[in-house]
């Protein structure tokens, strides 16, 4: 695979766009939304409605080409390799460029833009063709709709396994039933309450089989069974919707199940066919978190260059104030950040493995974010804690994307053992 750093014409197209919402729409109204948390930046969302639109069309068509041609070459790889020789793919590119930008206008207000989102992500890992038509084309049309992912528990966070949520069929109906709760779901009230979205859910069908007895189930809209209880009140991200519910013997249709609804034992294969999701959203989280860090970068930077203190290339470390020498090390951080989570986005849009740098780019951004929004506080001083300014809101933001999507630790342990070779039990 090529090196090569100059964007592409068709996302620095869109990304001029995309700079103009987020300095113009999100950016001025980035302290309101913080303020006034269960609000909808609804000018935002119906702004960007017709883009995500295009997308999740292009994304859903291109999907079920590749599961015709597979279909057609008796489940081969012939035929995507063919179709990865003839046009390069930038979707995830362009999707990772988009997304560093709108964090950069504002994080929360990003997080409410309406998109199939990890819901979708988890459809097109392992649904069926007739699935992704089913549960995505409505994100193609009409009104403004989300996806949602409901995994976490109040005993079940980065463990997984300890997932009690069930999930029993009835033969009779040719249903799912499901029972339990579900805590911090991103965009769960505007999936299920204000739009007619899906949220996947996670849920067992077999606790004596632990990971191999988790399932995704998606539930629809408006799915009779399932409670919206709280709205959260968080520390960062305020404009983004984020819900617990609880399912008390919510059915849903028999084929709303994702993947081999057979529990083997002997392997958690299924599992881990779903959790590939996540090798496709941890890299939007890096870029997520980049655009924060840099956001707060740019802001330090530019005030204290006002004040006569700029930052200096030319001269080596040791001839640097410690407050330029803080600014470079944080320019340099960021962009180290930033090409791991295109390294990661190149491969996942070539169609390879991507596992070790998705988790890789997570680690790092993660941990970046949360120092340079830091750092930046402690440059500005006074102003830097003080509300007059967004620094601190920044540092508020950061630090969400060292938790979801794998906490730091979780990703820290995937990495160590895509490395060395260890399985999930020899290195805990």
């Amino acid at each position: 695979m090529p090196i090569e750093f100059k964007l592409p014409r068709e996302i620095e197209k869109q990304l001029q766009s995309v700079k103009v919402v987020a300095e113009n729409v999100m950016r001025p109204e980035s302290r309101y939304f913080d303020e006034h948390e269960h609000e909808r930046p609804v000018n935002f969302i119906h702004m960007m409605w017709p883009q995500m639109k295009e997308m999740e069309r292009a994304n859903l068509e291109a999907a079920l080409r590749r599961d015709r041609r597979l279909r057609e070459n008796g489940g081969g790889g012939v035929a995507v390799a063919e179709e990865k020789q003839t046009k390069q793919r930038l979707g995830n590119m362009t999707l990772v460029h988009m997304i560093e930008m709108l964090s950069w206008g504002d994080a929360g207000i990003y997080l409410c833009i309406p998109a199939s989102a990890l819901a979708g992500a988890a459809i097109q890992a392992v649904g069926t063709p007739e699935q992704k038509e089913r549960f995505l084309r409505r994100f193609t049309e009409g009104e403004p709709k989300w996806g949602a992912m409901a995994m976490t528990e109040p005993q079940a966070g980065s463990d997984t396994s300890n997932i009690q949520t069930t999930a029993t069929y009835d033969p009779e109906t040719n249903e799912w039933v499901l029972n339990g709760q579900k805590i911090f779901c991103t965009s769960g009230k505007l999936a299920y309450e204000e739009s007619d979205g899906i949220i996947v859910v996670w849920a067992t069908v077999d606790k004596s089989a632990g990971r191999a007895g988790m399932k995704p189930f998606v539930v629809e809209a408006g799915t009779p069974g399932l409670t919206i209880v709280k709205e959260e009140k968080k520390l960062g991200i305020r404009a983004s919707d984020t819900v617990s519910f609880v399912l008390e013997d919510c059915r849903i249709p028999g084929d709303n199940i994702l993947g081999d609804p057979e529990v083997k034992k002997k392997t958690d294969k299924g599992f881990k066919g779903a959790m590939r999701t996540f090798d496709a959203t941890r890299p939007i989280v890096a870029a997520s978190a980049i655009g924060v860090g840099r956001a707060a970068f740019e802001f330090a930077r530019d005030t204290l260059a006002k004040q006569g203190v700029r930052m200096e290339y030319n001269k080596p470390r040791w001839k640097l104030s410690s407050v330029q020498a803080d600014l470079l090390e944080m320019e340099a951080q960021l962009r180290v950040a930033w090409l791991l989570t295109l390294k990661a986005t190149a491969l996942l849009d070539a169609g390879a493995e991507n596992k070790l740098a998705a988790s890789m780019a997570k680690v790092k951004a993660g941990k970046v974010v949360t120092w340079v929004t830091q750092k930046a506080v402690e440059l500005l001083g006074p102003l830097g804690y003080s509300t007059a300014t967004l620094a601190e809101k920044w540092m508020r933001d950061a630090k969400i994307n060292d938790i979801y999507e794998g906490t730091g630790q979780i990703n820290t342990l995937i990495v160590a053992r895509t490395i060395l070779g260890y399985t999930r039990r020899e290195l805990k």
